[in-house]
């Protein structure tokens, strides 16, 4: 089982230093120097979504040395697709530096154009080794495009502080045959597009499902692991709960699982799945060498956000036990478009940039999943990254968190509209 080559590019240490202005503004003038308003930047490489990050002001004078205060910006993800259409062919990352509040998408269009840098970067040799390609100051001029060759340590020059480099980033690539909930095959794609099944789906519906061979520790605390309801009829129809994704080996012994813990219903008053009252799944891993017993690996939560979007919100944590309690660790919270879909995206450094975890056990790219948007024809394709990847039980495990997040979809769909009839109980028959 070979990985795919990926390169990922990095931009990090980043920091602004700027003149402090010769005159004060004339009152009432309207004229804000930068230095009393936030700044960031924008960065650009071609045929990626550009990103955005926060720039901090270091008050320091000496550019022989690296500033106190930095943030990083989340990088960019070379496949091997684009890898091979890049052989040879330098890039240009241009860095564009703005004053003013980095608010929503119309952020750049009220903000204030301090300069720009260009970085040429070269990944044809990442795939193999680490490379930096800046790392230090350089001068961004007065609104001007200025390469890092051209580093202006004049007197009253803007200047910003970045490294920029690139390193090997091999994952493992893997595809569903059709929608989780079909009970698909799962297919390991490899260079050249190649395409060998590893993994087979069962998906199941069970209404009367309670917790599935789960440690009794992982059952008592039920206002953690999961909630139990009344059997009236009316209260079944409101509920989505029972939801079970196993995930075979080729041999057609279980690897791994996603159980539903906690049913989704809706908020009292409402038909959508609330923050406040989110359903939820453990992601489950065989409890030794027994086929029918499992052990919590994490945990994953998902609700339908209200807003001027209309979102999926989630939340993953890893499972940790310690001292006979069990303790959850996030590592991944955000929100997704319900009707164009997204990315579901494990990134230990992101993470850690947003201050959301200081305990996590390694760093970089976890593993990421494509899920469609509501109603729509979904085969999630996951990418893991392979230094998590020790053996295909550890594949398993993100294939069935996939399954879990792409399930949740349909989960958190409004209770006022009828489910597909692969995910309904047979007794179930209205909602086909």
């Amino acid at each position: 089982m070979d990985p795919c080559p990926f390169v990922r590019l990095l931009v990090g240490s980043l920091a602004l230093k700027l003149p402090l202005p010769t005159k004060p503004s004339p009152p009432n003038s309207g004229g804000v120097h930068p230095s009393s308003t936030p700044c960031f930047c924008t960065l650009q490489l071609k045929s990626f979504p550009s990103q955005t990050a926060l720039l901090p002001l270091t008050p320091s004078s000496n550019t022989a040395t690296p500033p106190e205060t930095v943030t990083s910006a989340a990088g960019f993800h070379l496949d091997s697709a684009t890898l091979r259409r890049l052989s040879g062919k330098p890039l240009a990352l241009r860095i564009s530096v703005y004053a003013g509040s980095m608010g929503g998408a119309c952020c750049i269009t009220g903000a204030k154009l301090l300069g720009r840098v260009t970085v040429s970067v070269d990944v044809g040799s990442s795939v193999y080794r680490p490379i930096t390609f800046h790392d230090g100051w350089v001068g961004i001029g007065k609104k001007g495009k200025v390469s890092v060759n051209d580093v202006d340590h004049k007197k009253g020059s803007a200047q910003i502080h970045l490294v920029v480099r690139s390193e090997p980033d091999p994952r493992f690539v893997f595809q569903f045959g059709g929608e989780p909930e079909c009970s698909p095959v799962v297919f390991q794609i490899q260079e050249n597009n190649i395409r060998q099944p590893v993994f087979s789906v069962k998906f199941s519906a069970d209404r009367n499902a309670r917790s599935r061979s789960l440690p009794s520790k992982f059952s008592k605390n039920t206002s953690r692991w999961k909630r139990t309801f009344s059997g009236v009829s009316e209260r079944q129809r409101r509920e989505r709960k029972g939801w079970m994704i196993t995930v075979h080996d080729l041999s057609g012994s279980p690897v791994a699982a996603a159980s539903m813990a906690t049913p989704f219903v809706p908020s009292p008053g409402s038909d959508r799945v609330s923050r406040s009252n989110p359903g939820a799944w453990l992601i489950l891993r065989p409890n030794g060498a027994s086929v029918s017993s499992w052990k919590p690996w994490g945990r994953l939560e998902a609700w339908r956000e209200r807003g001027p979007v209309d979102g999926l919100g989630y939340k993953f944590e890893l499972v940790a036990e310690s001292g006979g309690s069990v303790n959850g660790i996030p590592i991944a919270e955000s929100t997704m478009s319900v009707k164009k879909g997204g990315q579901f995206c494990i990134d230990y450094q992101a993470m850690k940039d947003s201050g959301l975890s200081s305990r996590l056990p390694r760093e970089g790219f976890v593993m990421g999943s494509t899920v469609e948007g509501a109603g729509k024809v979904s085969k999630p394709v996951v990418q893991v990254g392979a230094q998590h990847v020790t053996c295909m039980a550890d594949a398993a495990l993100f294939i069935a968190l996939s399954a879990a997040i792409d399930l949740s979809m349909d989960a958190c769909q409004l209770f006022s509209h009828k489910l597909r009839k692969e995910l309904c109980h047979e007794e179930q028959a209205s909602c086909s």
